[in-house]
């Protein structure tokens, strides 16, 4: 037996504590009272279990078990993106349906920053007395640009070892860089586009999209033909006082996997493309239909590139805001570790300027790589075989963990299984139950291991 099976005896209090952050809708892109809230009650509980908890500047906190040795972490994230559309069941009420967990943030990330909680407390009720000291890290601001660790790590000290669990398994030795660019236009001088308005996370792909038009019946007719031979993604059309109006409903994905959704700005794009000249449309979405089309590599801008540790750069239209005076877009990249980011932004400024737009980084974290044969990386590895029965693989990803900004001293690990379809940043985001809690058992012995590590 593993010590990491000792978790599982605390099944239906991780549950019920589970619900109830899922049930605060702490989206970090629309209001940060509800990501303090989330923060207050992670570290209320801790209190209510006799750990220590400390806030720091209502942006991020820990809870601490142990004091001496090496100061040993495990990171998560309270925050969650919007909930969208097309969920089954209410995106901020946790539900146990099919062998299954739904809810916003049960993936990504509060089911492990519940898990990492309740390790804590089996430690404590177990009474372990450790060699080090060991710190469940919880973030509020993970999804709109880690400035939650960011602020942490200027008032606290960098552990010396780290794991985040808000990835997959095995372990992730590799993440690529993230670049999130917005492209603005000097106006909107489109002759009939109203409004154009997609997307509402730079991490994403829009499932949802809409453009007001002001245009002639016959190329109502033509648009409504193209519509139709359109498979992958619906068209809805609208008569409003404002023009007619048409909604794009395609399917949501993170934006490190563009690939697996359908973007519903692109594809509105496209439609429009077909029927109108880009001077109709405006410099953007010209722009963005000649440059970015419906491709998710990068071709078109000249910036396609892939190398051996990480693989290849995926680029994702992710916001489209077009209206009376202004127009914008926001695209997020994920480039290979081993590639120059500054060829990369230079690609793609000197495309936009061709056209009269301006480009700008909104956020821009750089990529990381980890020694496979680290101290770090072989205790994770020896946690995971312990519960498991096997050796982890090591592989890379193209989303974005706290684990860069640990200065090489940390690494994504869990808590989802590569077989389990956990629809992240989707409707209907859910885990397997029997897998989530075969993570918890991984996530305690890692963390038992750690403490007691020389």
């Amino acid at each position: 037996m593993s010590f990491g099976e000792k978790i599982l005896k605390y099944k239906d209090d991780i549950l019920k504590d589970l619900a109830a952050l899922i049930s605060i809708r702490s989206v970090s892109s629309q209001s940060e009272d509800e990501t303090k809230r989330a923060l207050e009650f992670i570290l209320n509980r801790a209190a209510e279990m006799g750990l220590e908890a400390e806030n720091v500047r209502d942006i991020a906190g820990h809870v601490q078990y142990g004091d001496g040795g090496r100061l040993c972490g495990v990171l998560t994230h309270l925050d969650v993106v919007p909930a969208g559309s097309g969920w089954s069941s209410d995106a901020f009420e946790l539900s146990r349906r099919d062998g299954r967990l739904y809810g916003r943030g049960v993936a990504d990330d509060k089911g492990a920053a519940i898990i990492a909680l309740y390790c804590l407390k089996v430690l404590k009720d177990e009474g372990i007395k450790g060699k080090n000291t060991l710190r469940a890290i919880y973030g509020t601001r993970e999804e709109v640009g880690m400035e939650c660790i960011k602020t942490y790590l200027e008032a606290q000290p960098l552990p010396d070892m780290s794991f985040t669990p808000d990835s997959e398994y095995g372990i992730c030795a590799a993440e690529k860089g993230i670049m999130q660019i917005e492209i603005e236009a000097p106006d909107n001088d489109g002759t009939f586009l109203n409004e154009f308005k997609a997307g509402n996370a730079l991490n994403a792909v829009p499932d949802k999209a809409y453009v007001l038009l002001d245009c002639s019946e016959a190329d109502e007719h033509q648009l409504y033909r193209f519509a139709d031979a359109k498979t992958d993604v619906d068209f809805e059309f609208k008569y409003t006082i404002d023009g007619m109006m048409i909604i794009a409903t395609g399917k949501a994905a993170h934006a490190c996997e563009p690939d697996k959704g359908v973007n519903a700005a692109a594809q509105l794009i496209d439609l429009l493309t077909s029927n109108f000249g880009y001077r109709g449309l405006g410099s953007l979405v010209g722009f963005l239909d000649n440059s970015i089309g419906l491709e998710t590599n990068g071709n078109s801008l000249g910036i396609k590139m892939r190398d051996s540790a990480s693989g290849s750069l995926t680029l994702c239209l992710s916001m489209v805001s077009i209206l009376e005076n202004s127009a914008k877009a926001a695209i997020d990249i994920r480039y290979p570790v081993t590639m120059d980011s500054d060829a990369v932004f230079y690609r793609i400024r000197k495309a936009a300027e061709k056209e009269g737009l301006k480009v700008r980084i909104i956020d821009h974290i750089k990529p990381l790589r980890l020694d496979e044969d680290s101290e770090l990386v072989r205790l994770l590895s020896s946690s995971y075989e312990a519960v498991a029965g096997e050796k982890p693989a090591l592989y890379s990803t193209g989303g974005g963990t706290y684990a860069r900004m640990l200065g090489g001293r940390g690494v994504a690990f869990g808590p989802l299984f590569p077989d389990d379809e956990s629809r992240m940043h989707n409707s209907d985001e859910s885990l397997d139950e029997e897998k989530f809690f075969l993570h918890a058992q991984i996530c305690l012995q890692a963390m038992y291991d750690m403490l007691n590590c020389d």
